[in-house]
């Protein structure tokens, strides 16, 4: 056998050898700075966990504004790794256009987007969901979330961090048999349904709602109980009447038979039709009779409303122009807007939430572990009560010396396990279940009963994150959807929500402003070279020939 032969066969023995191994093992690298493509541990957990296979409809299909083709490029890279971890994973792009009226009824709603090319502003309709399937069972997943975003381009920025968070909840929610669930607490002056529509229907499509009402407690607390214990969080807003004894024990046994709780309490009365009626108001303590309850918690909520410097800002009729009343909007120091822990998942770059008539909150000593989530600034200060309120004090020049007593906090996260406030205590009625300590369980509690509640506007909700009569967007809805999804989440997912992705996208003013320059280059520089390779190449035959 000649060296030629001998070389060949070794050559492809070779290839033979290396299509062998690469057949049988499959790596990819993630070279990118963020890391944006290498999926987290509790998404390859969710993956591995697919019994059958899964199908993913994408309805980013079709034409659409230049820079949301990045949303599309972007979702499909992130998708090819799902199926490169899991190859039950299929995956299918969808031009929305013949399936709209389909996909509107499956809530599926469309967005409308202001599209801005060579200084010409236009509308363009898209539909960013996609579907996902998993055998009988099936959900959508939003692929451009609403945002507090005030440009397009922050909004794509924000949905392509929230890419694996989005496709990552949307499984896990296939993955349960049934959704966890959420008893909406009624029957003690809660707020009405529609002061909770917007983020009781944000939240619905991962959790079972229903309304709860705790009066049977009277005639048969045993029930009460029994049926309470069959859902995983009581959601409590702003309670308004006293809870019995056997109320507080009913609530207190939820808790420590491992039921999640989110409290959020007003310790005062403040009737603020008043003050834009009559111009002021009286703020006095209001006793819910849960002080005791939450003292066995290791909580205190006290009745010292807060007043701060960083405020949020409130509409006031300044005078009249002719027959039209002129409007200022004024900082509003009752209003405080209350900086989130950055160090928490559940408050994790969230925007400032407004509080309204606030009271301070006080941790005691105890087992529990006990995380701040919303303070109010180091320009803060307590105001006693009773005490009228006045709306023209908002006219009035704050002396920064006043405003000394240093950040309060507003709302707590517990942790731990729970003991019964009702220990050693006698109990108002006897149950056979009775726990005087829990295991490991979560508690979120608020000093505010209005954080939850929405605005109207002719008699229809509003989104809880904007101000009725400023505009201004607040980060009450991503708080409190975030509290939630920490009380309920089991699988991890939300630190996934504060993924942070480097985006690069293309100046747009910067590009017109310079359109005709680069025109010009690109016309320009290809003739240039032309030119000179075409001079230097006679210059040289001449030289060559010319001897």
């Amino acid at each position: 056998m000649n060296k030629s032969i001998k070389n060949s066969l070794l050559v492809l023995l070779g290839i033979a050898v290396l299509n062998y191994i690469a057949q049988r093992s499959y790596l990819r690298f993630d070279l990118t700075e963020d890391k944006r493509y290498t999926l987290s541990e509790v998404s390859e957990d969710l993956l591995d966990s697919l019994d059958e296979s899964l199908y993913i409809d994408v309805y980013l299909q079709g034409e659409f504004p230049a820079e949301f083709k990045r949303l599309q490029i972007e979702t499909a890279q992130f998708l090819d790794e799902l199926q490169a971890r899991n190859g039950s994973v299929n995956i299918r792009f969808i031009n929305p256009d013949d399936y709209r009226e389909d996909l509107i009824k499956r809530g599926m709603l469309p967005s409308r987007l202001t599209v801005e090319e060579d200084g010409k502003l236009s509308e363009a309709i898209i539909f960013p969901w996609a579907e996902l399937t998993y055998g009988t069972r099936r959900t959508s997943v939003s692929l451009l979330p609403s945002t507090q975003a005030k440009s397009q381009e922050e909004q794509l920025q924000q949905a392509i961090e929230k890419l694996e968070y989005s496709f990552a909840n949307g499984i896990a929610t296939l993955l349960k048999d049934q959704k966890p669930s959420i008893a909406v607490l009624a029957g003690n002056g809660e707020l009405d349904d529609k002061y909770l529509y917007s983020l009781l229907s944000d939240i619905r499509t991962k959790y079972r709602l229903a309304k709860f009402t705790l009066d049977s407690t009277a005639s048969n607390p045993e029930k009460t109980l029994k049926d309470l214990r069959k859902y995983d969080l009581a959601f409590i807003a702003k309670p308004t009447e006293r809870f019995s004894e056997r109320e507080k024990l009913v609530l207190d046994q939820f808790i420590t038979h491992g039921g999640k709780s989110l409290w959020m309490l007003d310790a005062n009365y403040s009737d603020t039709d008043s003050l834009y009626n009559e111009g002021k108001m009286m703020a006095f303590p209001r006793d819910l009779n849960l002080t005791d309850l939450l003292f066995g918690y290791q909580v205190r909520i006290n009745n010292k409303l807060i007043k701060d410097l960083y405020s949020a800002k409130i509409p006031l009729a300044t005078g009249n122009v002719g027959n039209q009343s002129q409007f200022q909007q004024l900082p509003w120091f009752y209003y405080p807007l209350a900086q989130a822990n950055p160090y928490h998942v559940i408050t994790k770059n969230v925007s400032p939430v407004r509080f309204r008539f606030t009271t301070q909150i006080d941790t005691l000593k105890g087992g529990l572990q006990k995380t701040p989530l919303l303070v109010s600034s180091p320009l803060s200060k307590k105001i006693g009560t009773p005490k009228i309120i006045e709306l023209q004090s908002i006219t009035q020049e704050p002396q920064q010396r006043d405003y000394s007593d240093g950040p309060q906090l507003l709302a707590v996260l517990l942790e731990g396990d729970f003991a019964s406030a009702y220990e050693n205590r006698i109990k108002p009625f006897k149950t056979q279940d009775y726990l005087a300590k829990g295991g490991p369980n979560k508690m979120i509690v608020i000093a505010d009963g209005d954080l939850a509640k929405n605005e109207m506007l002719k008699g229809k909700p509003m989104d809880l994150a904007k101000d009725k009569w400023t505009g201004d967007y607040y980060g009450n809805k991503e708080f409190l959807s975030n509290a939630i999804d920490y009380l309920m989440d089991d699988a991890g997912l939300l630190p996934l929500k504060n993924k942070t992705i480097k985006v690069r996208l293309l100046d747009k003013k910067a590009a017109y402003e310079s359109a005709d320059t680069w025109k010009l280059f690109n016309i320009g520089m290809p003739l240039l070279l032309l030119g000179l390779f075409g001079f230097g190449f006679n210059y040289l035959r001449k030289r060559k020939y010319s001897n």
